[in-house]
């Protein structure tokens, strides 16, 4: 099994704590990303640590999904660990499991950086391609730049 990692460094307007807040919810998603995102819903656990949560996604008029696994959610440092574990992305791509760090702290300008380590797990002898990796990357960093952009619009969500 091969595995693809790459790292990112980006700056946002908004403070660290109230990305990561954001980002940790189970709720924002389908208030963010309405069009996009149809429901959270928590398959098991508390929502916290080895919880496993259920993202339902409608997609060019299909219904696909996503599950993810949270393995670490630390509110003091800020850093959300977490790994896609089963969905249409991961049989589309012929991957094992995506997994995803986010480390935040504050910036000067009093907005924050956010540190992202992502890793490709491919099935078998199946290699993640270069283009694929890019995807993926441009897909977290959309997302992260659509919590930045509701969370600028709306002040009082996530402090």
């Amino acid at each position: 099994m091969g595995v693809v990692t790459y790292e990112s460094e980006e700056t946002y307007a908004v403070p660290p704590a109230r990305m990561f807040n954001a980002l940790a919810s189970d709720n924002l998603p389908s208030k963010i990303f309405p069009d996009v995102v149809k429901n959270v819903e928590v398959l098991e656990g508390n929502g916290g640590p080895g919880s496993i949560k259920k993202f339902t996604i409608v997609e060019g008029g299909q219904v696909k999904y996503a599950k993810h696994k949270i393995e670490e959610e630390d509110k003091v440092n800020l850093k959300l660990k977490y790994s896609v574990i089963e969905g249409n992305d991961l049989a589309d791509y012929k991957l094992e499991k995506i997994s995803f760090e986010h480390q935040w702290r504050a910036s000067p300008n009093g907005g924050s950086i956010c540190k992202t380590i992502c890793k490709l797990h491919a099935k078998g002898e199946v290699e993640v391609t270069e283009e694929q990796a890019k995807a993926g990357k441009e897909r977290v960093l959309g997302v992260v730049k659509g919590v930045e952009a509701y969370l600028q619009a709306n002040p009082d969500v996530c402090n």
